[in-house]
């Protein structure tokens, strides 16, 4: 059966955002001795999962989900035949200080009782991603929210769109999310909305946090992370163009700098053997 996971969602510098977010995943055995480096939400949605960490062996029934923090060395393996997940990984620019809004413990789980926000934003996530009608700008409003509840359970207000991101901004990200495997120049992107690439440059940088060449470079990385894992036996020169990149020994040295992994070393991080 299909298992979405995305990678890169809002791949630019905004407050909070998700680097993965996935749901209806057959989980695989995962074991990580040295933790993941970001926040890492993890639930339930069907079947039985045991947590391992912190010495304890935690058991992850229907809807029950735990949030663990950075670096907290941890493994998780499925109960029975069947484990379906949903999960979502954290960060921006204020990830540094995300254990000022949830707790500062290695863990927090969270009870089948108090869980439907949790796999609602997952969810919800992946559907308006799927649909491209996912904001940027909201999603990092929804991802404090979302950590928020972890402390206090308050509530913040979604940013307003502005006019100079829907009338220049989003259709050049559209054109990118469709065209992303082919060729594609920032002079070819802002003819498409009638600006300089200088101007269209400017709008990335104030609404987007980076430049619009940065913004392509990282949703290839986006996608070629998903097929790295929703794929693991394609190999990576094939996964290299089929995300833009002619040469794979470049496409090697561009993943190792926007992730700090080759990518059969991220394979390796998220439970896939590598061969």
């Amino acid at each position: 059966c299909f298992m979405p996971i995305y990678f890169g969602l809002s791949p630019f510098n905004l407050p909070l955002t998700l680097e993965s977010v996935g749901n209806h995943w057959n989980q695989e055995p995962v074991r990580r001795p040295g933790g993941y480096p970001l926040y890492h939400w993890l639930q339930t949605e069907q079947g039985c999962g045991t947590v391992e960490i912190c010495g304890r062996s935690l058991s992850l029934k229907a809807n029950e989900g735990i949030l663990i923090s950075p670096d907290t060395p941890h493994s998780y393996r499925r109960d029975g035949e069947i484990w379906l997940t949903s999960f979502a990984t954290f960060t921006g620019t204020l990830s540094a200080d995300i254990p000022k809004i949830v707790n500062k413990a290695p863990f927090t789980l969270i009870s089948s009782a108090d869980s439907r926000p949790f796999r609602r934003f997952v969810n919800r996530t992946v559907a308006a991603h799927e649909s491209h009608r996912l904001d940027a700008l909201s999603l990092s409003a929804e991802c404090y929210e979302f950590l928020l509840r972890f402390s206090c359970g308050r509530q913040s207000h979604n940013p307003a769109e502005h006019p100079q991101y829907q009338k220049y901004v989003l259709p050049v990200i559209q054109k990118i999310e469709t065209d992303y495997n082919q060729p594609l120049t920032v002079p070819e992107l802002s003819s498409l909305v009638y600006v300089t690439p200088q101007y269209l440059s400017l709008l990335f940088q104030r609404f987007l946090g980076c430049s619009v060449y940065t913004y392509l470079q990282n949703l290839r990385i986006s996608k070629a992370k998903e097929l790295l894992l929703t794929e693991p036996e394609t190999e990576v020169q094939h996964i290299a163009h089929r995300v833009g990149f002619q040469d794979s020994s470049h496409f090697i040295s561009v993943f190792r700098s926007a992730t700090g992994y080759t990518p059969l070393e991220f394979r390796k991080l998220h439970g896939f053997p590598v061969f």
